[in-house]
């Protein structure tokens, strides 16, 4: 709105309403008089222009964009811990501390004998990171410990291109008591779940199925319970609820490829990963079919290629189908150079 407003065209305006007869060059009393209140109108309107940004769904971020979402009863998703499991060679007491790659556990539960639930002491998906022999904190003798398995994933904080998003979700689609979009709604407001898609009378009536992915268009199947029983609580009276994850279809690539000379195979292989990985990702849920020639449109889009031929996506030269339950998942990416 206030693109115009820059220092020269308020100084030239200024300049241009003081009368002719009046010295207005570079370096006289008049010019000098009037370039810095100039350069402080111009920063002012700069300052507003952004302030204008903050204020609308699309534009704020940060605090900004929780004040707007906050209007509409819409809430950050906080952080969370992950909880592990640690099986140990022993009886330890709870409360131990366990620690690997910086990353710290304290020992929470039995689940079973020397089988242990704890919670990560740094909050985020850090937490979910690691596995493997752990380093004792608390000097527990004779007694080594394994993290193994995700119990419940930690989260980072939602970001604001998720809480955008699901601002949009939540505006654009009518919500009802019960409804296909209530459901989604629900699910959403679940901490760690990214997307969702609801199967109304999946299994005959008074049934609905839901099926999530978590913030990073990934499966996460330790989110279904915690989505399934924040749904129970606010839920209509009647429905009988599921909540599962969408089955992965892999999608392995081949191709031969000719480079440029200005990357090297590996860094042009990593990548066309991340094109196609980001690319899949947007297609959850939403397109259910995978692109050959957007696969090929990709690899030819990254830098260091200069050209492909014999590109196979899942053995063959077609569109990979995906079903109304599935979710595409990058596989094996194998490029080949060639001359």
């Amino acid at each position: 709105m206030f693109e115009n407003m820059t220092y020269n065209n308020i100084l030239t305006d200024m300049l241009i309403r003081v009368t002719n007869d009046v010295d207005k060059r570079e370096g006289s009393v008049i010019y000098d008089a009037l370039a810095p209140c100039a350069y402080y109108l111009a920063e002012t309107y700069f300052q507003l222009n952004n302030f204008l940004d903050l204020v609308f769904g699309d534009t704020a971020v940060g605090e900004y964009l929780d004040r707007v979402v906050g209007d509409y009863g819409i809430t950050r998703k906080e952080a969370t811990y992950a909880v592990r499991k640690i099986e140990t060679t022993g009886a330890v007491d709870i409360g131990t501390r366990w620690g690997i790659s910086g990353v710290t556990y304290e020992i929470t539960e039995l689940l079973s004998e020397n089988v242990y639930s704890a919670t990560c002491e740094q909050i985020g998906s850090i937490g979910n990171t690691y596995n493997g022999a752990l380093e004792n904190i608390s000097n527990v003798s004779g007694v080594t410990a394994t993290l193994t398995d995700i119990i419940t994933s930690g989260e980072d904080e939602e970001t604001d291109d998720n809480l955008r998003a699901r601002f949009y979700s939540q505006i654009q689609t009518v919500s009802t008591s019960g409804n296909a979009g209530n459901y989604k709604e629900w699910a959403l407001e679940v901490a760690g779940v990214g997307n969702a898609k609801v199967f109304p009378l999946w299994d005959g009536a008074g049934t609905v199925k839901v099926l999530i992915v978590d913030s990073e268009m990934a499966i996460d199947e330790t989110l279904e319970a915690t989505v399934y029983d924040y749904i129970e609580t606010v839920r209509p009276i009647g429905a009988s609820v599921t909540v599962d994850s969408p089955t992965g279809v892999t999608i392995n690539i081949t191709a031969n490829v000719t480079l440029d000379g200005t990357r090297l195979l590996a860094d042009v292989q990593t990548s066309f990963v991340a094109a196609v990985t980001e690319y899949l990702k947007n297609t959850v849920f939403d397109v259910y079919s995978v692109s050959y020639a957007q696969i090929g449109s990709l690899l030819l889009a990254t830098e260091g290629i200069q050209d492909y031929d014999t590109l196979l996506v899942n053995g063959d030269v077609a569109n990979i189908v995906i079903g109304a339950e599935e979710m595409p998942i990058i596989g094996t990416v194998t490029l080949t150079e060639v001359s």
